[in-house]
């Protein structure tokens, strides 16, 4: 999987029908070999009068590429995931649901927006390892539109009509690293604390702007630089261009992010910032995390989102 396609040309020829997007997937699924999930046979065929389903020697037992993953009794080809999930991984601002719809004919809206709901559920790594070194922390505000209310407003730390997120960017050299992303309830310690946690490693040492919420978080090095009258985005330079980045990009390809999925958006914009350098690896990635989660319906979905 090396000579992975460059473009989209290269991306056509490569996956051109269902049978070379099956193999591509089995080799993901199973990189040393099909293992039957049912008795863990290492034997198997893939069978011709099924589609992409091997079946076991030992127990005969019938398994789908796709099964307990998140194509998991999809009814859309495998080309319309692979394409969902190569334009959603590669391109630099990614792609919206109403965009795909369009581009790839899908055959409804809510089609295309459940393909990119359940590929946001692939782009994060249960087993990512959290930020260390040096981190720079920091929350902001996020303005949320629903069906039926405008962008709201509001300002200073209350969080009043707008969402409250919270970032971590791990410096390395002169530059960023990886970012972690979450919406919070509050600024407040016990929030920023889940938050951190969660995030970040032991031992690492955080620079912040000296608000009171991050004194004290445990077996974390706290870097306080009081800002006063000078400018919050020269303490702490790359949190803050990571917010304004993660605006700019809601407001561009979005038109403003819905209250009740906002996490959901804000694990897409990290996936792809941490894989900036490498977009092409990036599908890969897609896949590979994506053949791993639990699959989710629609109301699964949903219901998740309302509960956000």
């Amino acid at each position: 999987m090396s000579d992975f396609p460059r473009s989209l040309l290269e991306f056509q020829r490569r996956f051109p029908d269902d049978a070379a997007c099956a193999r591509y997937l089995a080799v993901v699924r199973w990189p040393d070999g099909f293992i039957c999930p049912e008795c863990g046979g290492v034997r198997g065929c893939l069978l011709t009068t099924k589609a992409h389903t091997f079946q076991c020697y030992d127990c005969h037992r019938q398994t789908s590429m796709t099964a307990g993953t998140i194509m998991h009794k999809t009814h859309l080809p495998l080309t319309a995931w692979f394409w969902a999930a190569y334009l959603m991984a590669t391109h630099s601002n990614g792609i919206s649901a109403r965009q795909l719809w369009k581009q790839l004919g899908l055959g409804s809206y809510k089609s295309a927006w459940l393909l990119c709901a359940k590929l946001r559920r692939a782009m994060v790594d249960p087993n990512r390892d959290p930020l260390s070194g040096l981190v720079e922390a920091d929350e902001t505000q996020i303005s949320y539109r629903t069906k039926d209310d405008p962008p709201a407003g509001g300002g200073g730390r209350s969080g009043e009509g707008k969402l409250q997120v919270a970032a971590a960017v791990e410096i390395q050299g002169k530059g960023p690293g990886r970012v972690r992303l979450a919406v919070i309830e509050n600024a407040s310690a016990s929030s920023l604390r889940t938050f951190l946690k969660a995030s970040v490693a032991p031992g690492t040492t955080l620079k912040t702007d000296g608000w009171s919420g991050y004194i004290g978080t445990p077996d974390l090095t706290h870097e306080p630089h009081v800002v006063g009258p000078m400018a919050a985005h020269i303490v702490l330079p790359w949190v803050h261009r990571i917010f304004s980045n993660l605006k700019t990009w809601a407001l561009g390809v979005y038109h403003g992010l819905r209250k009740s999925h906002l996490q959901a958006y804000l694990d897409e914009f990290v996936f792809r910032f941490n894989r900036r350098r490498t977009p092409h690896a990036a599908f890969r990635s897609l896949l590979g995390i994506g053949v791993a989660v639990k699959p989710a319906t629609y109301k699964m979905l949903i219901d998740a989102g309302v509960r956000g």
